[in-house]
């Protein structure tokens, strides 16, 4: 019976594990076209992404967007929880349904079980529409799983931010302590915020059977900057793979370095290969993690060190944690930003995998002060160290690794 349920559970579809061949880099122009059509959307330019770093940042840049609103305010997130930057939102959000503006909500279920309801019912009746994704049901225990860890909100369509925050207490402040974290979320404009709504209705489509559209939603976008960005998203009914494809192409094509921080677990030869050969090309390759809900213990490590030797730091549990996924190849001349589940391995099968967007301008690397500090403040970890770790340790990730499909 134990091996029906894994059987059944578990991905049947393969996987990309074999050796993807270098033949160009990341600033190449072949390198463009292929993530475009390898990940849905073109890469689009004239766009500008302004990174917000930290509460301070990030909660007074969205709340000036959504009390600007003239005609439509959608927004998807993980987590909302009750407290005194949850009733701001809702205040924000209720204020503008009752002024006309289309406000539409979408919260995750299991993201989101914190949230007073009674908070909810009023934004309601202020007009605001609310719905949680795949809320529990008798008849659907098969998708509990499946959650949205979008974090998504677009203004009027032509204003969107996305990144790490979710909108609760530990979010708020500028990491000033180990009960804050530290996180970056970006705040863009240009054509790619069409990608960006889009993402969005994609799930609300799901979640409420009706379809937005027309010039409330998707405005003509005229160019706002210089760069070139692309969003692309992952679902078990959509490129499921996609995530996967694109740290993978960006390791493959990568020449001068690879800075990555709380990025995917390499735990599959694909990706433990393109690190090791991106190193063979005199790639320097360096790792940051730091678990946000295991402050006391010990950071999750990669699987195995992407390469050798691998460069990967242990951040000191009294630093504010970092909720920040950043991978950055050849110093800046490519970026990836966005969510997906960290605590778990990268390549669940899609049908029950953390469901990821990413936001993939081309932007200097988003390495600020906070972000040094926690360097300063981290441990390195040798590949002689990480082979003599604990056997608890190890027996844990085996166990997790063939339940992770289940998870």
């Amino acid at each position: 019976m134990v091996a029906l349920v894994y059987v059944n559970l578990s991905a049947g579809e393969r996987r990309v594990s074999h050796e993807i061949e270098h033949l160009y880099p990341v600033d190449d122009p072949q390198f463009y076209r292929a993530m475009g059509m390898l990940l849905g959307p073109d890469i689009v330019r004239g766009n500008r992404a302004t990174e917000l770093v930290n509460g301070d940042q990030i909660f007074p840049s969205m709340l000036e967007a959504i009390r600007s609103a003239k005609k439509t305010v959608l927004f998807e997130t993980f987590i909302y929880w009750s407290g005194e930057i949850g009733d701001q939102f809702a205040d924000a959000l209720s204020e503008r349904a009752r002024a006309g503006v289309k406000v539409h909500v979408l919260l995750d279920w299991v993201g989101s079980m914190e949230v007073d309801h009674s908070m909810l019912d009023e934004m309601k009746k202020a007009g605001v529409e609310v719905h949680f994704f795949h809320p529990l049901r008798w008849y659907n225990l098969g998708r509990i799983n499946n959650r949205t860890h979008r974090k998504l909100l677009i203004v009027d369509g032509c204003v969107g931010f996305t990144g790490g925050v979710g909108i609760a207490t530990p979010w708020t402040g500028h990491a000033e302590d180990a009960d804050h974290w530290r996180d970056s979320h970006f705040r863009v404009e240009g054509p790619v915020v069409a990608q960006m709504q889009s993402v969005m209705l994609s799930n609300w489509s799901k979640t409420t059977g009706y379809i937005l559209h027309g010039p409330d939603y998707f405005p003509e976008l005229a160019e706002a900057g210089t760069q070139d960005a692309q969003m692309f998203s992952s679902s078990p009914s959509a490129g499921s793979d996609s995530m996967q494809v694109m740290y993978l192409m960006a390791i493959t094509a990568a020449v001068k370095t690879i800075d990555g921080q709380r990025l995917l677990r390499a735990r599959r030869d694909g990706a433990r290969g393109a690190g090791g050969r991106a190193r063979a090309r005199g790639a320097r390759a360096h790792h940051h993690a730091r678990p946000p809900h295991r402050p006391e213990g010990g950071a999750p490590r990669l699987a195995r060190p992407m390469g050798r030797p691998a460069r990967c730091r242990r951040a000191d549990p009294r630093v504010p944690a970092d909720h920040v996924p950043l991978q950055d190849d050849d110093r800046g001349r490519q970026a990836h930003l966005g969510r997906f589940h960290q605590l778990r391995p990268a390549l669940l099968p899609p049908e029950r995998r953390s469901q990821p967007e990413h936001l993939r301008p081309r932007v200097r690397r988003a390495h600020d002060e906070g972000v040094r500090a926690g360097l300063g403040r981290s441990k390195r970890i040798t590949r002689e160290a990480w082979e003599n770790r604990p056997l608890r340790e190890k027996i844990q990730e085996h166990v997790t690794a063939l339940l992770a499909p289940m998870l």
